[in-house]
C-alpha cells in the first residue's frame, strides 16, 4: 500500500472517528499529494521518495509556523500547530517500520521519527 493509499484510508477513519485534528492534518497531506501529482501530469504516479519528501515538507512548515506563533505570543495558534506531537509515536513508528523494513535500522528510524514529531 502506497502512502497515498494509506492517507486515503486514514482520511475515512478520521472522518468516522470525528477526529478533527487528525482530519485536518490528513487533508493537508492529501491536498499536497494531489498538487504534486497534478504538477507531474495525470498519467504519472508519485514515487515513495516523493511522497516522503512531501510529508517532510509539511512537517517542516508546521514546525516553522508553530515557532512563529510562539515568538509572536500566540499560544492559541501555537497549540493548534503542535497538537500532533510525540503521543503519535506509536502510529508513526508502525507505518515507518512497514515502509522501511530491511532498509534502515529500527533505532535510526525511531530517532528520526522522534526528531520529526518534536
Amino acid at each position: 500500500m502506497s502512502l497515498t493509499e494509506k492517507i486515503a484510508a486514514d482520511l475515512i477513519t478520521a472522518m468516522k472517528a470525528k477526529d478533527k485534528v487528525s482530519l485536518e492534518a490528513i487533508r493537508a497531506a492529501k491536498t499536497a499529494f494531489l498538487l504534486a501529482h497534478s504538477e507531474k501530469g495525470s498519467d504519472s504516479v508519485l514515487t515513495a521518495e516523493e511522497e516522503i519528501k512531501i510529508i517532510q515538507r509539511l512537517v517542516k512548515q508546521r514546525r516553522e509556523s508553530a515557532q512563529i506563533y510562539k515568538d509572536n505570543s500566540r499560544p492559541d495558534l501555537y497549540e493548534k500547530e503542535t497538537t500532533k506531537s510525540p503521543s503519535d509515536l506509536g502510529r508513526v513508528m508502525g507505518q515507518a517500520m512497514k515502509e522501511l523494513a530491511g532498509k534502515a535500522d529500527g533505532k535510526e528510524i525511531s530517532s528520526k521519527v522522534k526528531q520529526l514529531l518534536g
